[in-house]
C-alpha cells in the first residue's frame, strides 16, 4: 500500500468515526473510498483524491518522490525551521542514523559497535 493511501486510511480513522461518514461528508460514495484504501488510491479520480486531501488536511509536497504532509509532519517541519544551527545539525545526524536502523540493518549493526567501541576508548568518560 502506497504511503497517500495509508495516511487517507490513518485520517479517517483519526477524524471520523467511519468510512461511511466521511463519505456522507464529502459526497463521495462509500463504495468509491473503501476501493480506493484497498486497492490503492492510485485509482482514484483526481479530483477525488484532491477532496480527500482537502477534507483530510493532506498536504502534497511535490517532487520526485513526492510527500503528503499531514499535521504531525508539518508540526515536525514547523519545529526543525525554529532550530538554530547546531539544532538542525543534530536533527540530521539523528534521522541519517535513523534511516540507517530502518533501511539496512547490517549497517546499522556495525554503526553500532563502531560507537560502542568509542565510547569504551580511554579518555572518552
Amino acid at each position: 500500500m502506497d504511503e497517500l493511501t495509508k495516511l487517507i486510511k490513518t485520517e479517517i480513522k483519526k477524524q471520523f468515526r467511519s468510512v461511511r461518514q466521511f463519505s456522507m461528508y464529502i459526497g463521495v460514495p462509500q463504495s468509491t473510498i473503501v476501493t480506493a484504501l484497498q486497492k490503492g488510491i492510485g485509482g482514484t479520480s483526481f479530483d477525488t483524491i484532491m477532496q480527500i486531501c482537502k477534507v483530510l488536511d493532506i498536504k502534497p509536497v511535490p517532487g520526485d518522490n513526492p510527500v503528503f504532509l499531514d499535521g504531525e509532519k508539518r508540526e515536525l517541519l514547523e519545529r526543525y525551521a525554529r532550530l538554530d544551527a547546531e539544532g538542525k545539525k543534530a536533527v540530521r545526524a539523528l534521522t541519517a542514523v535513523e534511516l540507517l536502523r530502518v533501511t539496512d540493518a547490517e549497517a546499522y549493526a556495525e554503526f553500532g559497535k563502531k560507537l560502542k567501541a568509542a565510547e569504551s576508548a580511554p579518555g572518552t568518560n
